[in-house]
């Protein structure tokens, strides 16, 4: 059965970016109802921690070292949710902007499955190399501005540079965009913000 994974990066269950996902997959789940919908909610699935023997591990496999016991049973929680990321044929991540990035969990995500020889590896003739095959990536970004006018007020979207360069560099190049913002201030253009956004997603998830 085909896989579709969805990255929930909210910790409100009423967000914009967790409604907006809900327009995409409710029109998904209709136009492939033969398709496995595995949701990932990265406040509630387990999440290492970055740090102690997943760490050690990161910089072993740099060196070219074996594991200890402790480094191999962590470098094992990464790998199995790299894995459940490889083995998805389309990815849908909702994330809200915070502070003009992204939530600390979706760059704790990032860090655990960013690891050499499972995602990417170093070639000392060309350099960093992807080790994930691309796949058709739908990124759902919720954010007080609008950044989808240019109406931002100055601010800057430090997410969707991020976001797309790290995906990159595991070998994630097909990735869309779809913002949804402003998120506050007056009602009527959050209305209409919300409502632009859900029928380009639901257009959109027909042809995904």
């Amino acid at each position: 059965m085909p896989k579709l994974l969805h990255l929930a990066c909210s910790p409100r269950a009423d967000s914009e970016s967790a409604a907006g996902a809900r327009a995409f997959l409710d029109r998904f789940r209709k136009a492939r109802p033969d398709w496995d919908i595995d949701v990932m909610d990265l406040w509630r699935d387990n999440l290492p921690e970055f740090t102690g023997a997943l760490l050690d591990a990161k910089y072993a496999r740099i060196k070219g070292q074996a594991f200890t016991d402790a480094e191999r049973d962590q470098f094992a929680v990464a790998e199995r949710i790299a894995v459940r990321f490889a083995l998805a044929e389309r990815v849908v991540i909702s994330t809200p902007m915070w502070n003009f990035g992204i939530p600390y969990r979706l760059k704790q995500w990032f860090d655990v499955i960013i690891q050499p020889g499972l995602t990417f590896r170093f070639d000392p003739s060309r350099g960093y190399r992807p080790l994930l095959k691309d796949r058709p990536t739908l990124v759902i970004l919720a954010s007080g501005g609008d950044y989808a006018t240019g109406m931002n007020r100055g601010r800057t979207d430090m997410a969707t540079p991020y976001l797309r360069e790290a995906l990159r560099f595991i070998g994630i190049n097909d990735v869309r965009f779809v913002p949804i913002g402003p998120t506050t201030g007056p009602a009527e253009p959050i209305r209409v913000a919300r409502e632009s956004a859900h029928r380009r997603l639901a257009d959109m998830a027909a042809r995904f």
